[in-house]
Formats: structure tokens, C-alpha cells, sequence
């Protein structure tokens, strides 16, 4: 399902939950979270589009991001999200292998990832022709998302105490050691959760 359609179903109350989302200002409105992990977002871009730094978009009005519609990621990336979407720079897709294959044949020069998106990055054909760019943003909490029009707030709090308890003895951590290396996996579980 789209990013887009379950926000959607979320507000409407149609779906009860999502798996991990972040907060803005519009989705506290109808969303809660349970917050468990927290991680960085970085520019993965072509080698061959002459951009080794942030500052280099300044000077690059060929440059075209591919991003997945209605996600929102740190406070750097979405400025350079809508500073290019407003200049008709910004290519949409519904997922992250359409993305990788534009920016493979090169209609995009970069996209947005996340340390999840690690293990396909490092894949030869991909690794071989781009290049990876931090954004110096800290890191973003990500949590199970619940509809408030679907869950009472006795609800969420159960769910949020469920969370908080795997967080506390170590199961967020031991899941995301089989994926990720031990470093990444604790930086991403020890973080000041939003209040």
C-alpha cells in the first residue's frame, strides 16, 4: 500500500495501524505514535551529477530528485524536497525500486535513504555509479503509528507502554541486530524519544 493511501486510512480511521511513520504538525492532528527507533537520512546521488555537498545544488539546475510520494524526512532534506519540487525538480514514485532504477538510468540524480535502504545500495550496480551525501540533520524518531480515530486514547497507551517495554529490555535492539551491523542498530534504538 502507498505511503499516501495509509496515512489516508489512518486519518479516516479505516486502518487502526502503520508500522512506522514520523510526526509533523498535520499528522498529529489524527495520528499517535509509539516511538522505537530513530534514524538519519542521507542524498544518495550519481557520481557523474557533480554534487559532493549540499551546497553544490546552488550551482546545479539540471539536478532531478526522486523522492516517494507523501513521505516526509529531517528538517535539511524537506527544505531541499520543496525548494526543488517548487522548481518542477522532484520526480514522485510509490516506492524505492522505481527510484533506484531512475536514478540507474539516469532521469534522477538522487534520491533520499534511509540506513535501511543500506543493504540495496551496496549492491554493485548501484554502488558503483553514485555516492552518498548527509544531510547534518539529527536523528528522526520514527514509531508504530495509530489512528485516534480508530484506537481510544486508553488504546494507545497500552500500545505505547507495549512498545516502551521492548525498547527497554533490549527486543528492538536483538531484532534490528540481525539486520543491521551492532553499531547502527544501537544508535538507532538509543535515542531521546519526542515527548
Amino acid at each position: 500500500m502507498s505511503r499516501a493511501r495509509i496515512w489516508q486510512l489512518i486519518e479516516s480511521g479505516a486502518l487502526d495501524f502503520s508500522l512506522s511513520g514520523i510526526s509533523n504538525r498535520e499528522r498529529e492532528q489524527f495520528a499517535s505514535f509509539a516511538w522505537y527507533f530513530s534514524n538519519k537520512y542521507y542524498l544518495l546521488v550519481r557520481k557523474d551529477s557533480g554534487i559532493t555537498r549540499l551546497e553544490d545544488f546552488a550551482r546545479n539546475d539540471h539536478f532531478h530528485l526522486g523522492i516517494i510520494r507523501s513521505f516526509r524526512y529531517s528538517d535539511n532534506a524537506n527544505k531541499l524536497v520543496d525548494k526543488l519540487s517548487n522548481a518542477n525538480r522532484v520526480s514522485l514514485a510509490g516506492g524505492l525500486e522505481p527510484l533506484y532504477e531512475a536514478l540507474l538510468l539516469n532521469r534522477i540524480q538522487g534520491m533520499i535513504m534511509e540506513p535501511f535502504d543500506y543493504p540495496v545500495v551496496q549492491e554493485k550496480r548501484i554502488r558503483d555509479v553514485t555516492a552518498i551525501i548527509g544531510f547534518n540533520d539529527p536523528s528522526v524518531p520514527h514509531g508504530l503509528i495509530m489512528s485516534k480515530k480508530a484506537l481510544p486514547p486508553a488504546e494507545q497507551d497500552k500500545w505505547r507502554a507495549l512498545v516502551d517495554g521492548m525498547l527497554a529490555d533490549g527486543t528492538v535492539r536483538r531484532i534490528f541486530e540481525k539486520y543491521f551491523n551492532p553499531e547502527l542498530a544501537a544508535a538507532m534504538v538509543e535515542f531521546q524519544s519526542k515527548p
